[in-house]
């Protein structure tokens, strides 16, 4: 297969959009942290606590689909820059790699799904 500055090209709405996915992620998370901190600093709810740690973590698997997500977007700028020079080699290799990097991304977004739901149902069964 011959790849073309416009196949590289196609990443970058999908990369995109995808950061802003992470992105809002990020910040709602940011906010419910800070919440439940002060809230945490009112009361010393161990509850509380307990519920920071485990978004605390989340927001390091967002951190890291959000660091994945960059470096495939970089990856296929730098391929889009070798197939420019007609390095054919490599610019097949690096977007290999940008798309393996992607493909990272998603799963942790998978898995920070996974945990948000997991989350979400412990505090239904709460109020059942």
């Amino acid at each position: 297969m011959d790849l073309t500055l416009g196949i590289p090209a196609l990443l970058f709405p999908a990369i995109s959009l995808t950061m802003l996915a992470y992105n809002a992620r990020y910040l709602a998370i940011a906010a419910l942290i800070r919440q439940l901190h002060q809230k945490y600093q009112e009361t010393g709810s161990s509850s509380v606590s307990l519920q920071v740690k485990k978004l605390s973590k989340r927001l390091i698997i967002i951190k890291n689909m959000q660091a994945s997500a960059i470096l495939s977007f970089l990856l296929a700028v730098i391929t889009m820059s070798l197939i420019y020079v007609q390095l054919d080699f490599w610019a097949n290799l690096v977007f290999g790699i940008s798309l393996l990097a992607l493909m990272i991304s998603l799963i942790l977004s998978f898995i920070e799904v996974q945990l948000s739901t997991k989350a979400l149902s412990i505090q239904l069964k709460d109020l059942e």
